[in-house]
C-alpha cells in the first residue's frame, strides 16, 4: 500500500514536457466552438413536415430551425401543446445559466494546468471536465423523461407517457424523432482525450529521463 501511495504521489508530481503542454493548449481551444455551436440537435418528420423540424440546443439556449415561411420551435411547441407537454423555452432550462460558465472555468483551468506544468493540475482538469461531460448527460437525459412524462390530462390529444430518445431514433405518434449530438459536442468530447495523451506523453518522457539516469 505503501508503495502505490508513494508511486500515486510521485505521478503527480511529475512536471509536464512541451507537447503535453501544446496538448492542453489545444484542448483549451477545443472549448471555444461549444459557445457557437449546437450541443445536440432533435429533427422531428411525419407526413405533415415530411422536410423535418429541427430543435438546436445550444450552451445557452434553443433554437428551432428557420425558414422564410416558419420557425421550428414555434411549430414544436404548437404540437406539444396538443398532447399535454410543457412548452420549451430557455428560462425552463437552468442548465444555460451554468454550463457557460463552467466552460469558461474548464478553459482558465486548462490554461492554469498549462502554465504551471505539473501533472497533478493536469489529472484535477481531467477529472473534472469528465465529471461534467457525464453529469450533463445525465441532466440531459433527465430532462427528456420529465418533458414526456409530466403531461397535462386536460389535453385535446391523449398519448402515453414517452421519453424522446437522447441517441438515435424513435417513433412517437405519427412522427419519426431523431436526436444526436451535434458540433459542438464532438468538439468537447475530443477534449478529455486530449488531457489523455497530454497525461501520457509526460509519462512517458519522465520513463525516458529515469532510464537515461539509470545508465548514466
Amino acid at each position: 500500500m505503501r508503495r502505490f501511495i508513494d508511486s500515486t504521489r510521485a505521478f503527480f508530481e511529475l512536471p509536464l514536457d512541451l507537447r503535453s503542454r501544446v496538448l492542453i493548449l489545444v484542448a483549451a481551444l477545443m472549448l471555444i466552438p461549444t459557445y457557437f455551436f449546437p450541443l445536440w440537435q432533435m429533427t422531428l418528420y411525419s407526413n405533415q413536415f415530411p422536410e423535418g423540424l429541427e430543435l438546436n440546443i445550444y450552451s445557452t439556449k434553443l433554437e428551432g430551425g428557420k425558414s422564410e415561411y416558419r420557425d421550428d420551435l414555434k411549430e414544436i411547441n404548437a404540437l406539444n401543446h396538443y398532447i399535454g407537454m410543457k412548452p420549451l423555452i430557455d428560462d425552463d432550462f437552468t442548465e444555460f445559466k451554468w454550463i457557460p460558465f463552467v466552460l469558461g472555468g474548464m478553459i482558465l483551468l486548462a490554461l492554469r494546468a498549462a502554465v504551471i506544468g505539473k501533472m497533478d493540475k493536469l489529472v484535477d482538469l481531467e477529472v473534472l471536465i469528465t465529471y461534467f461531460g457525464l453529469f450533463s448527460l445525465w441532466s440531459f437525459s433527465h430532462k427528456l423523461y420529465l418533458y414526456g412524462h409530466n403531461l397535462d390530462p386536460t389535453a385535446a390529444v391523449k398519448v402515453p407517457p414517452f421519453t424522446p430518445p437522447m441517441f438515435g431514433h424513435e417513433t412517437m405518434a405519427n412522427f419519426e424523432v431523431y436526436n444526436f449530438p451535434a458540433l459542438g459536442s464532438y468538439f468537447m468530447t475530443v477534449v478529455p482525450f486530449l488531457l489523455l495523451a497530454a497525461m501520457w506523453l509526460s509519462r512517458k518522457s519522465a520513463g525516458a529521463r529515469n532510464q537515461q539516469a539509470a545508465k548514466a
